[in-house]
């Protein structure tokens, strides 16, 4: 079998190809592309880098040991009532605000914006964050309803309303950081002993009562991770199943993971300001329950995705066993607000 041989043409326009891959000018332009592309995959591994680190969720924190700092003083029985607990809602202000990455949830450039789980967990301990301060001003700082509010209370809590997604002028960070201010203030008058804090169980169970409804609602929503098939109506014998969209699973997740870490410092606050209120009714045990149960549910996932399986399934469905906890310390603080409220 003979091969057949080329053309003149042929191997000229294949010396030509070769050439013209190796001509400088070809070699520059590939030279650039390749430099091009390899600062490119850098940028992208070091903006994954950086947003993994942001991503962390902070560490919880010692309430007594940074209130007895913050108020340097040697025993924690030398602090005014009530410092323990303006202490909890500063620091979870700060932490907000200065932990990596600081406050993202209104971030509109890279890697900031491209965080999904860290917001949604910075909304959650927000709400709290808010609850603690609403109750601190409308209730435990007043000696009675028709008491006079606390005018850096009254400053405090329409900042940290502020809206979370403003990036432009004013900024959440800076309204947050006038509230953080404010709280401060309220909490240097409290060991001029020109501010207020009344521990009574009528005051305390207020603020659980906004507790219960906010932990009935997270674990309600987390529960619908695993759908639920509800029945209309008797006429209408039609069901509809109340599912959690597989897209906000994660986000309900870290809203809750968020809440319950604000919460269970403010709660630790409480035990501390509370505790003659809490001995004498015999509350504390109740307590202990309700933060017990929200530090299990701040236990670390090893999935680098929360998991959503179904039923007996193969994989684990996180949003129902942080569902599990939280209803546990709902139940517990149904209970201790009823034990409040005997006798």
């Amino acid at each position: 079998m003979s091969v057949p041989k080329k053309s003149p043409s042929q191997d000229k326009a294949f010396s030509q190809g070769l050439l013209g891959i190796f001509h400088p000018k070809t070699m520059k332009e590939r030279g650039v592309l390749w430099t091009i592309g390899v600062v490119a995959a850098l940028a992208l591994i070091l903006l994954a880098v950086i947003g993994e680190y942001w991503g962390e969720e902070p560490d919880r924190y010692d309430v007594l040991a940074v209130a007895v700092r913050d108020g340097n003083v040697k025993n924690p029985k030398e602090l005014p009532l009530g410092y323990a607990y303006a202490t909890s809602l500063v620091h979870i202000a700060d932490t907000l605000l200065h932990k990596p990455g600081g406050f993202l949830a209104n971030d509109v450039f890279p890697p900031g914006v491209l965080e999904d789980n860290m917001p949604k967990w910075e909304y959650g301990a927000l709400t709290a964050l808010r609850d603690g301060t609403s109750a601190l001003r409308n209730h435990i700082a007043r000696a009675q309803s028709q008491s006079k509010e606390d005018p850096d209370l009254a400053k405090a809590e329409p900042f940290f309303y502020f809206d979370h997604l403003s990036w432009q002028l004013p900024s959440s960070e800076s309204e947050y950081a006038k509230g953080m201010e404010a709280m401060e203030s309220y909490r240097t008058r409290l060991v001029k002993r020109d501010s207020q804090f009344y521990s009574r169980a009528d005051n305390l169970r207020q603020y659980l009562e906004i507790l219960e409804k906010r932990l009935g609602s997270l674990s309600n929503r987390l529960s619908a991770s695993a759908g639920d098939r509800q029945q209309l109506s008797v006429e209408d014998r039609r069901t509809v199943v109340t599912r959690t969209s597989w897209m906000n699973v994660d986000d309900i997740f870290f809203e809750a993971r968020g809440y319950s870490w604000a919460a269970i410092h403010i709660l630790k606050a409480v035990e501390f300001d509370f505790r003659d209120i809490l001995g004498n009714k015999t509350a504390l045990v109740s307590l202990q329950a309700i933060i017990h149960e929200l530090e299990d549910g701040q236990a670390p996932f090893l999935s680098p995705v929360i998991l959503n399986g179904g039923g007996f399934g193969v994989f684990a469905n996180y949003s129902l066993t942080l569902a599990n906890y939280i209803a546990r310390a709902n139940a517990a603080t149904i209970d201790l607000r009823n034990l409040l409220q005997q006798g």
